[in-house]
This record gives structure tokens, sequence and C-alpha cells, in this order.
């Protein structure tokens, strides 16, 4: 009876082991999103945001403006309210956290202020990948918060900057989102994500996003709304979105389409039908093949694709 119970001790003992071991192996990533309003990050990172969160990985979403003048009707406090409800509902629907700071739309400028506002930020959130916009755009908020990034990549390291909060004993991986500007030069997608498994989850989130997808947002009118199916049409409404993303997301995954092919192989990097894109910054972590992998844990696996960086 003694040996029995010696026995199942150490069996016990050694599960408890491999357990931990293996929690150990796979950390869960943490990534921080930043947009300029309260739908630029969840357009841009949103339906990678949920293939993350659907491997239990943490994601935040971030607004660096509250949005307050994004609207042709309204705005103010109001319409800053209204945004961030909108922004913490589509966060909760891909399964990821969401932050509006509390400047206002189109008044940020990139100062000693906000670079320690960013900064702090990605050290609260012990941040392995930080997304933003390039610093060139035709936002003028879109192009201040590609600068803050930018302006913290080196800085989350340096520890008698913002000494309130601790550095990261490591630089994080900084991308930016995709777009369409060619000067100084256009963006190179370094990784492309394919969304067909949450192209859907994504869609569905971004009808929380009413004042700006059926209202028109800033360059709305009663004109444009009332041409958009009402919210008494909801499945109408979702058909209406989801033609107008199929174009968005099925447009940047042609586009992107050697990337997918890298980083899923050819045949099904061929046969993707949505995607979002990202550029690698210089001036944070620059990842390996092997790294970006880790990263980015839904590609196929590196021997089928035969890529290298």
């Amino acid at each position: 009876m003694r040996s029995i119970s010696v026995y199942t001790l150490l069996l016990m003992g050694l599960m408890f082991v491999i357990d931990h071991v293996q929690a150990a192996e796979t950390p869960k990533l943490r990534i921080i999103c930043f947009g300029a309003h309260p739908d630029d990050a969840e357009y841009k990172s949103g339906g990678t945001a949920a293939l993350w969160a659907e491997q239990g990985h943490h994601v935040k979403l971030v607004s660096v403006t509250n949005g307050d003048i994004g609207h042709w009707k309204m705005a103010g406090g109001e319409l800053a309210q209204r945004r961030t409800a909108e922004s913490a509902e589509v966060a909760k629907r891909l399964g990821v956290t969401s932050q509006v700071l509390d400047i206002h739309d189109g008044e940020l400028l990139p100062t000693l202020e906000n670079r320690r506002t960013i900064t702090r930020l990605i050290r609260e959130w012990d941040a392995d990948i930080v997304i933003a916009h390039r610093p060139w755009d035709y936002h003028p908020d879109h192009r201040y918060v590609g600068v803050l990034v930018q302006d913290a990549a080196f800085m989350v390291t340096v520890p008698f900057f913002c000494p309130d909060t601790p550095p990261l004993k490591k630089n994080p991986v900084f991308l930016y989102s995709s777009d369409n500007f060619k000067k100084p030069y256009p963006f190179d997608a370094d990784i492309a994500v394919g969304l067909d498994d949450v192209f859907e989850k994504k869609v569905n989130a971004l009808l929380a996003l009413e004042s700006q997808t059926f209202e028109g947002g800033a360059l709305g009118s009663a004109e444009k709304t009332a041409k958009s199916p009402p919210a008494s049409q909801p499945e109408l409404r979702k058909a209406w979105l989801r033609e107008r993303w199929e174009r968005r997301q099925g447009g940047e995954a042609d586009r992107f389409r050697a990337a997918l092919v890298q980083w899923y192989g050819p045949e099904k990097g061929k046969q993707i039908r949505y995607a979002e894109a990202f550029e690698i910054c210089e001036y944070g972590r620059q990842p390996t093949a092997a790294e970006i992998r880790v990263l980015f844990p839904f590609f196929t696996e590196p021997e089928k694709t035969g890529e290298s960086r």
C-alpha cells in the first residue's frame, strides 16, 4: 500500500512539473494598438486582434483622442461619450480591451506630455507588440499618433524617462498598420494576416460603430445617413456593412498577396480572401522570421513557406 502511495505522489508531482513547464514555454503575448480616434485601431487591427484573443493573448485598443468632433451633427462631450461606448462594445465583441484618452479630436500634438502618456501606456501593458499609424497621413491626429509612438519606441526602455513607471526590460516590436499614402514611401507589408476565420466576427464588432459606419462620421450628412439601412433592419444593415468590408479586406489580401504566401505558404496564401497587413518600424526591436512566428502564432509552419528574414 505504501509503494502505491509513493508512486501516486511521484506521478502527481511529475504531472505538476510538466504542466508548469508547458505553461512557462507558452507565455501569453501582450499587444497594444494605437489609433487616433475611436475606430482607427478597430478598423486597422481588429481582425488580427480577434485572432490573438482567440488564442488567449492580451490585446488593448487605444484611441489617443476622444473623437469629440467626429460627426456631422453632434460634437463635444456627448459625442465623446458615445464613441467611447461604441469602442468599448467593439472591444467586447472582439474579446479585447479598449481605452479612449481624453484628448480633443483634431487637437493632438506630439508634445512631451503626450510622449510620456504613450510611453506609460506601453510600459503598463508590458507590450510585446505595439501597432500604430505611420507618421504620414491625411489627418494630423493620425500623423502625430505615428510620431508619438515612434518617439516612445526607444524611451520605453530608458529607466529615468517617466521613472514613475518601470521601464520595459525588452523593447517591443513596433508595427505600422497599412495605408495607401505614397510619400515619402508607400506602405511595405512585412507581415500579412489572413482574416477568413474571424471576418464575420470583425464585421459583427464594427456594427457597434454606428456613428461612423452608418452615420458617416465627420463627413456624413442627413442624406448619407438616410441611405444606410436603419437599425430596425439589423440583417440588412449587417449585409450592407459586410459588403463594404469584403471590398476593403479583400483588397488588402489581393494587394499583399506576396506577404500572405510568404507566411502561410503558396497553397493557403493564395486562397486567403481577407487580410490585414503590417510594416515593421525600424525603431523598435527587429524580429527574425522565427520571432515573427512566435508573435503571430496563427501562421503556417515555416518548413512549408521557405521564407527568410
